[in-house]
């Protein structure tokens, strides 16, 4: 890419940045954004096809990362039960401090996530909390069944009421976004959602 494309390429994204958290992207304008770039607006179409597109590149690289959280995550607890003789419940969400993992994440892209959580209507993104409730879903219950196949009776869990409680616990994490805590509040915040759902998870599954 040509080194003027580069730096108009950089001055958009960072227009968009303002554009989108300032309008949200329902309300956000491609001719705003061109006017603060020094661009018209059909310049900006050479760089992103759409205002769509404009906004999933500035969230999608934030996204993909987290994705990678949840594949480490599941990794690491698979290995770690291939690696038990025996089970122990212990091992089970005790001390893993996930959430507090995630809140770092999260504060370590806050604006993207700002993006995603409060200006993504009208968006493939608006459901985004949704979408890793589901992830969320699918990574536990794969390893429940482990658990189970190693011998571990488990209770019985209703798919609906597992659903509700896997989406309030993503959508609780979330709300330090939606109402601007700071990192502080945030991590310390984390810490309280681990205390509230770690001890529920573990009685809920009989562990």
């Amino acid at each position: 890419m040509p080194r003027d494309k580069i730096e108009n390429h950089e001055k958009i994204i960072v227009a968009a940045y303002r554009e989108f958290l300032v309008y949200g992207f329902q309300e956000a304008s491609m001719r705003r954004i061109a006017s603060e770039c020094g661009m018209s607006a059909p310049g900006l179409y050479k760089h992103f096809p759409s205002k769509e597109d404009m906004f999933a590149a500035l969230v999608n690289p934030t996204i993909d990362g987290l994705f990678s959280i949840y594949n480490d995550i599941e990794r690491a607890y698979n290995s770690e039960l291939d690696s038990q003789k025996s089970f122990d419940s212990s091992m089970v969400w005790e001390d893993k401090k996930e959430t507090m993992a995630f809140m770092e994440y999260i504060y370590n892209h806050f604006d993207e996530f700002k993006l995603i959580i409060c200006k993504s209507q009208g968006t493939r993104y608006e459901c985004f909390t949704h979408d890793i409730a589901v992830l969320e879903e699918e990574v536990t219950m794969r390893y429940m069944k482990r658990l189970e196949s190693k011998g571990r009776k488990l209770k019985k869990v209703d798919k609906k009421e597992f659903h509700l409680l896997v989406t309030t616990n993503i959508e609780a994490i979330f709300q330090a976004v939606v109402h601007d805590f700071s990192r502080e509040e945030a991590m310390h915040y984390a810490e309280t959602l681990e205390l509230f759902f770690v001890p529920a998870w573990r009685t809920l599954f009989g562990l």
